[in-house]
């Protein structure tokens, strides 16, 4: 049977997908058990390169160099943490046509610690056809797809004419410093997919993210010393507020100039998730230190937002807090990204769900990603999609359904044949 016979009206397809699918669950929970937390994230990459060579022209570790903490991009210096022991893995597969388009995709093996609470975060189960455990959904599910697509093409005897690349990258999670060194040796790609949970929906549009430390430093003293006193946990509020009032009036300007994502209430939260002030409820404290995030959509840059944060403090009529305070951007910080919905890549990508049985559905992310290193640095038109769901990852009920990852691995060997074509695997 020829390969037009065995992906026409999925004939042949599913029924070797299916035989397959147990094998990448299965794939997916040894994946899980690895604890690939920042730093950690060596061992499951080796055992992926090891699990994927089969299936590809090539699977190397790629190294990555204690001097790339010194590159001006970086993410979140931890000095004491090394790299010795820690790679990015690149795959690729097929590449027979110089004249066919070519594919890069991307999927990060790092995941966030376990969240409180939750039992056995490392340890996968199987119930009713979902996968539980951290990483199932973000980002090891969309890995296991990848293998699933791969493992189902070497089955039926095809592969690529164009040439797919695939970066399994660290420290996605903590700001895209594996994808970051990855893309200084840039693949050979036309159009790239940077696979996370999405619901299987086509993502075309990225918002971006900042994380900062904000420290407000007042006078401290005795709490029945009013008038000598300046209390920095009182300044951090005010500080709280203007950042609010400043996240309003940029959300407010970018409104409308991408209508996917109209449809949030609120597509670019700021979000204050830790503060520290204070050692004695009687005495005023004399630092105030609050640590969040705040995001923003492709319409405005890191640089524009950062700054705009920085001038809300000094201008929001406090004349202490003007003079006493420090804005930090030294964690994560991304871009967004978009491209047109009626690009070539999306019209695709919808076909290729279409054929796998979904109906195709075109949204924006609200939160970020490594997306934005293809689209914007590379220059190669990106989407996001993946199997699974945002409301799981990083939650204590992390999840993905075994028939959701299916079917993105359906979709993928659907968008390989029509965006790089397909071959027989005998072809020299």
């Amino acid at each position: 049977m020829g390969k037009k016979e065995l992906l026409a009206g999925n004939v042949g397809l599913e029924d070797v997908l299916t035989r397959i699918t147990e094998d990448a669950a299965a794939f997916l929970c040894d994946l899980i058990r690895f604890p690939s937390t920042r730093g950690k994230e060596g061992p499951v990459n080796r055992f992926i390169r090891d699990k994927m060579r089969e299936l590809v022209n090539e699977a190397n570790l790629v190294q990555i160099p204690e001097m790339f903490k010194q590159h001006k991009e970086y993410r979140w210096l931890i000095s004491e943490l090394s790299y010795h022991d820690t790679q990015n893995v690149r795959l690729t597969l097929g590449g027979h046509d110089a004249n066919a388009r070519s594919l890069a995709l991307n999927a990060h093996s790092d995941v966030v610690p376990a969240s409180k609470n939750q039992v056995g975060a490392f340890e996968p189960m199987i119930e009713n056809g979902i996968v539980f455990g951290r990483g199932a959904c973000d980002d090891k599910g969309q890995i296991a797809a990848i293998y699933l697509a791969f493992k189902t093409l070497k089955a039926l005897a095809l592969k690529p004419k164009g040439k797919v690349t695939v970066d399994i990258v660290i420290e996605e999670e903590n700001g895209g410093n594996g994808t970051l060194f990855a893309i200084q040796e840039p693949p050979r790609a036309d159009v790239a997919v940077v696979m996370e949970p999405t619901e299987l929906k086509i993502i075309p549009a990225v918002r971006g993210a900042v994380w900062f430390t904000l420290t407000c430093i007042g006078k401290p003293g005795h709490s029945g010393r009013s008038a000598d006193v300046v209390s920095a946990l009182k300044l951090a509020v005010k500080a709280m507020s203007a950042l609010e009032k400043y996240h309003e009036d940029l959300l407010a300007r970018s409104r409308g100039k991408n209508p996917l994502f109209d449809q949030f209430e609120n597509p670019m939260p700021v979000t204050f998730g830790q503060m520290n002030a204070g050692d004695w409820p009687a005495t005023v404290p004399a630092t105030a230190t609050v640590k969040g995030v705040f995001g923003f959509l492709p319409n405005v840059h890191m640089k524009e937002v950062q700054d705009g944060m920085a001038d809300a403090l000094r201008n929001q009529g406090d004349e202490w807090l003007r003079e006493h305070f420090e804005l930090k951007f030294d964690m994560l910080a991304s871009d967004g990204n978009e491209i047109p919905i009626d690009h070539p890549l999306v019209k695709c990508l919808e076909d290729a769900s279409r054929k796998s049985g979904l109906e195709p559905e075109v949204s924006a992310m609200t939160a970020s990603c490594d997306a934005w290193f293809y689209n914007n640095q590379l220059g190669i038109p990106t989407i996001v999609m993946g199997a699974g769901s945002l409301k799981h990852a990083h939650s204590n009920e992390e999840q993905i359904k075994i028939v959701d990852m299916q079917k993105m691995a359906m979709t993928l060997i659907h968008f390989i044949d029509r965006w790089c074509g397909l071959e027989d695997i005998a072809v020299p």
